[in-house]
């Protein structure tokens, strides 16, 4: 199933490293029960960062629209069959 909405354009995204992520208020899942067994995810000025709670050291950069096409797409269903 395609996604109505087309990929966002290419633009420049900083790395993670290039990011202050000391300022970066982290939030799980609430169904994580604190098992450490899950992504965490925060803002870093105008970027989106994920980050799995048993590697903290890496993060992935998102941008806004990046984001919102992941949801869209989990919204409709789209990522359903990687599930089972």
């Amino acid at each position: 199933m395609k996604s109505a909405q087309s990929a966002p354009a290419s633009s420049f995204k900083p790395a993670a490293d290039e990011l202050d992520l000391t300022a970066v208020t982290w939030t799980k899942p609430t169904g994580s029960g604190g098992n450490n067994a899950c992504f965490e995810w925060g803002s870093a000025g105008e970027y989106i960062v994920w980050r799995d709670s048993h590697n903290p050291q890496i993060v992935l950069v998102y941008t806004q629209d990046e984001v919102r096409f992941l949801l869209d797409a989990v919204r409709a269903g789209e990522l359903d069959h990687l599930i089972g």
